[in-house]
């Protein structure tokens, strides 16, 4: 593991308490609620509930929205914007657990165990994040069928991540760290014979805490993919041209 960035020291200094946000925009996040995979199920009654609860906030890009060791009290949801789950070592090395994108929900673990925070989130961009207060969460949990089934799921990929994170963490070689680690975030066009595409690609020193090793290593494993033909930066978004090239080069081939 390597040793905290600049970047985790400054997360640390940050005072976590969010911005207000404005009332026309929190109008409107209300009125998509449906879009939340969690919530699409429910019916008006517990539709309403939900809005009359939940509580819009704003994060500055680099904002600490959990922190680890804190109280679970309620269930938050992305609205806008990206994610992180990190977790912050004792001896203050900064470990990427898992990346999030709107629509996700989280704090989950915390709020069912009536426990602390096992890690921290904080955002990658400026972000916009529903919160749902302890109460009104347990309530959908214990007497919505459909968020159930949802929330059964959900724990069942995130045991599926945690596994797959652990193994590729067990990887010797960096480089073929990187490569699987893309290979994992990569998502099949809907066009046949088309690229593949990772969209809203995390930036070099994201990926480097996700991985276990330094941004100047994965730059190069970036540039590598470049040189190689295998894949094309534009903008936030790797194009993968060649998966098979990038299969064999995280296989070590």
């Amino acid at each position: 593991m390597k040793p905290m960035t600049s970047t985790t020291k400054e997360m640390q200094r940050m005072d976590p308490v969010p911005a207000a946000a404005p009332p026309a925009e929190e109008r409107q996040i209300q009125i998509h609620l449906r879009k939340i995979p969690l919530l699409a199920e429910l019916n008006d009654e517990e539709i309403i509930r939900v809005k009359q609860d939940m509580r819009i906030r704003q994060y500055n890009k680099r904002d600490i929205v959990l922190q680890k060791g804190g109280h679970g009290d309620g269930l938050m949801f992305l609205l806008s914007g990206q994610l992180q789950v990190i977790d912050v070592t004792e001896d203050g090395r900064a470990i990427g657990l898992r990346m999030l994108a709107p629509g996700d929900f989280f704090g989950e673990i915390a709020l069912i165990n009536n426990s602390t925070r096992s890690a921290s989130v904080v955002a990658m961009t400026d972000v916009l994040v529903g919160f749902l207060p302890a109460p009104t969460a347990m309530h959908l949990f214990a007497h919505s069928p459909s968020v159930a089934r949802h929330m059964l799921t959900h724990l069942a990929q995130k045991i599926q991540r945690d596994s797959e994170l652990r193994a590729l963490l067990s990887i010797n070689n960096t480089a073929k760290r990187i490569y699987t680690y893309l290979m994992q975030m990569q998502k099949q066009s809907q066009e046949p014979g088309a690229p593949i595409v990772v969209e809203n690609l995390p930036t070099h020193q994201d990926i480097a805490n996700m991985v276990n090793t330094s941004r100047e290593t994965v730059t190069r494993a970036l540039l590598t993919l470049t040189q190689l033909g295998i894949a094309q930066k534009d903008a936030h978004r790797l194009i993968i041209r060649d998966p098979e090239g990038l299969k064999k080069l995280a296989h070590g081939v």
